[in-house]
């Protein structure tokens, strides 16, 4: 094959992406083991691109966050916020709905942590038990750490697309779901932002699904939608902002006509809720005080 200067440039600007993602600051969220149900180490963790354009994430044995920093020049708000991607809990789509959303947020002064929960957990009795349990240790994780990052501790949040969102708030309405030390952090998100949340809804019930325990408490959340998502079904976003509004917890809704499922930070044509939910999410953010709001 003929070595064009063309061929040399793309190869450079690919090694450099790579190498800007490998420089991402880890934190590890189980050094001395997770707890069951595991997922094993073989085979190995797998980062591909699809001709979706999407970056899709795999075989995770070794749950971690992966830390966004504000930019140089950027101050930081205090707050941090937990991204959780979708993936149906066979995958995680950590591109469009993860490290983008963490760059976003990055840019507005948060500290952004990108969670690479346990996948594939498709074949455990209960899909979502090792993600939310990965969930509720990262905001622990972030929660103890928060002075190194210049983080608030109690402006902890966590951002869930699809099954993250599933998991964000299942995780945030129960117990921990693994033992932990005395004296360790709370495990509870400050606020929650919840974007297309999967099968939160039950259509035999036509209530929220029953893991999601509403007496527990659940923080201020902000809920995104389109309405016509036939795979997070807009019954469930608009029962849990019912069910916020009617316990007296700040909550905020949008449901748009169309842009289907999985869109995450890229907005789709002839869909414009699919680019301003992240404007409302902004200006939601401003309002709880957790960026700066913007001076104009």
């Amino acid at each position: 094959m003929k070595i064009t200067p063309l061929l040399l440039a793309i190869v450079f600007c690919t090694l450099g992406r790579v190498g800007l993602a490998a420089e991402l600051p880890e934190i590890v969220l189980w050094p001395q083991g997770m707890p069951e149900p595991v997922v094993p180490a073989e085979p190995a963790e797998i980062v591909d691109q699809g001709k979706d354009g999407i970056q899709r994430r795999t075989n995770i044995s070794r749950p971690r966050l992966f830390v966004h920093l504000p930019p140089a020049g950027q101050a930081k708000s205090g707050a941090g916020i937990i991204v959780v991607p979708g993936g149906g809990f066979g995958r995680l789509a950590d591109g469009h709905e993860g490290s983008e959303a963490c760059e976003w947020l990055a840019k507005q002064g948060v500290v952004a942590f990108g969670l690479a929960h346990r996948t594939p957990t498709t074949n455990h009795k209960e899909p979502n038990a090792g993600p939310v349990q990965d969930a509720q240790q990262a905001v622990c994780e972030v929660r103890r750490r928060a002075k190194e990052y210049g983080i608030d501790p109690q402006k902890i949040g966590v951002l869930g697309f699809s099954a993250g969102g599933q998991v964000s708030v299942v995780a945030a309405t129960n117990d921990l779901r693994f033992p932990a030390a005395a004296g360790s952090p709370s495990h509870k998100p400050d606020f929650l932002l919840l974007i297309y949340p999967y099968k939160i809804y039950d259509p035999m019930t036509k209530a929220l699904r029953a893991e999601i325990r509403l007496d527990a408490g659940l923080p201020p959340t902000f809920l995104a939608q389109m309405g016509d998502d036939g795979a997070s079904l807009p019954q469930g976003t608009a029962l849990l902002y019912l069910e916020l509004v009617n316990r007296k917890i700040p909550a905020e809704i949008h449901v748009y006509e169309r842009g289907g499922h999985g869109f995450g930070m890229r907005a789709r044509p002839n869909a414009p809720g699919t680019a301003d939910w992240t404007h409302r999410a902004t200006e939601w953010l401003q309002l709880r005080g957790y960026i700066a709001a913007s001076k104009s």
